[in-house]
């Protein structure tokens, strides 16, 4: 015991030293040790390695060396989001701006949702800088950014990534855990994101995992997985639109001219088109709609939307984690659920 609260410790330790020490160093040497430390962390094929390449072998078919190598090119975009995370909060406005790109069919929509007033969910994957995009949402729109965080262990860590998120200009809600609820959370944090809809504000939330023991059953990729209903749920009973957001990567165009000849990586964030309430599902003419079996349909269509962007972009998917149901065993790794 005395062991593993050590090595808490010596996390949190660790987290806040690089909060502290990387905007510091220079962001070209910064980017080139996370790329050096991805690719001997994929050389190593440790547990999270190996749970990343069961995800992607699922989710691309692929085998062999064309598997090793998109298994690269996932632990340096996860490499890349690490580097950026630690450096986010030193960038400015405009630099948000440069390296974000928000775009797609939805965008409108949700522009005008949140300058009428009405609020609007986000329902996002693990895939590419989430944190960025929120950052860059909090810098570019008037309507207030509004999330949920899950509780860390040890505290200090926690408290590292809710200072983290606050410094991005996010209002960050503690996940109170609730299982069985099927709200994606606790009771009071969703009654905040309540709250915080019916003020307008924009609600992005990570719902390709269940944290909470009580999400919806759903087909990702084609395979059992759990997704959160919070988001689902949140649209439902505010009557705020529910938009999936993917994000990713793509290749910043070098600067011929000028100091700034290396550039970094633009995230993308793509707003697809927002997902309609089903029509009222009763069990008998005049009876209530059933809310969980709506959400439920809402949450399926959301991750349909975020498995054909995995399927485009699957080296951006950062899911070292276990996250389908069935036949997910692999050696040396815990087949425990996702934390």
């Amino acid at each position: 015991m005395r062991a593993a609260e050590a090595g808490r410790s010596a996390a949190a330790l660790g987290y806040r030293a690089a909060f502290a020490v990387v905007p510091r160093l220079p962001e070209a040497l910064v980017r080139g040790a996370a790329s050096l430390g991805a690719d001997v962390a994929a050389r190593r094929h440790g547990p999270g390695v190996r749970r990343l390449e069961a995800n992607l072998a699922r989710a691309t078919g692929a085998g062999g060396v064309e598997l090793q190598q998109l298994v690269r090119d996932g632990m340096r975009s996860y490499a890349r989001y690490w580097a950026d995370a630690f450096r986010l909060h030193t960038w400015t406005p405009e630099q948000l701006r440069e390296r974000t790109r928000v775009e797609g069919e939805g965008l409108p929509e949700l522009v005008e949702a949140l300058e009428s007033g009405r609020g609007g969910v986000a329902f996002l994957g693990h895939s590419g800088s989430w944190d960025q995009v929120g950052a860059w949402a909090a810098a570019t729109w008037k309507a207030p950014v509004v999330t949920v965080a899950e509780r860390l262990e040890p505290a200090e860590v926690f408290e590292a990534f809710l200072a983290f998120r606050e410094r991005l200009g996010l209002t960050v809600v503690a996940m109170a855990p609730n299982r069985g609820s099927g709200s994606g959370g606790g009771g009071a944090s969703f009654a905040s994101l309540v709250r915080a809809l019916r003020g307008g504000a924009f609600v992005p939330l990570l719902a390709d995992r269940d944290l909470s023991g009580g999400g919806v059953p759903v087909q990702l990729l084609g395979h059992p997985s759990r997704a959160a209903a919070g988001p689902a749920a949140l649209a439902l009973a505010t009557g705020a639109p529910l938009f999936p957001v993917s994000v990713h990567y793509e290749p910043a165009a070098r600067e011929r001219r000028g100091r700034n000849r290396w550039r970094p990586w633009t995230a993308v964030a793509v707003v697809h088109p927002r997902v309609t309430v089903p029509a009222p599902l009763a069990a008998e003419p005049g009876t209530r709609p059933d809310r969980r079996a709506q959400a439920a349909a809402m949450t399926q269509a959301c991750v349909d939307v975020l498995s054909a962007a995995v399927r485009e972009h699957p080296a951006d998917w950062h899911m070292l984690q276990r996250i389908f149901t069935e036949g997910d065993r692999i050696e040396g790794v815990r087949t425990g659920a996702a934390s």
